[in-house]
């Protein structure tokens, strides 16, 4: 099961946060989420634990449980719209053509 992790202290790193889910079962994987471009924590994970029932546990115990002077959030994680997967369209319409500032599309003749 696939578990979203919120409110991270921005110190949280991928090591630790595995250890905080361990102590409920086996963990396949943990990951704490980083802007691409300043390399910092966006305060938020995931953990990956094969087993439903030892992941509804962590959930349950470690949902608002403080952590480095944050409480925690967390629940299993939710497919990410199909818009968001892609790229998403800004909240606009998905006609093709011209750009953000307005226009149509079509020939430049």
């Amino acid at each position: 099961m696939d578990i979203y992790v919120g409110n991270l202290a921005y110190s949280t790193t991928d090591d630790s946060l595995q250890q905080l889910f361990a102590e409920f079962g086996t963990v396949e994987s943990a990951r704490v989420c980083v802007d691409r471009m300043s390399g910092r924590s966006k305060g938020f994970g995931f953990v990956d634990m094969p087993n439903e029932e030892e992941a509804r546990k962590a959930i349950e115990a470690t949902n608002g449980r403080e952590v480095d002077g944050r409480a925690l959030r967390v629940n299993e994680s939710q497919p990410k719209p199909r818009e968001e997967r892609r790229g998403g369209y800004g909240g606009g319409d998905r006609r093709g053509g011209g750009d953000r500032r307005g226009g149509g599309g079509g020939s430049r003749w």
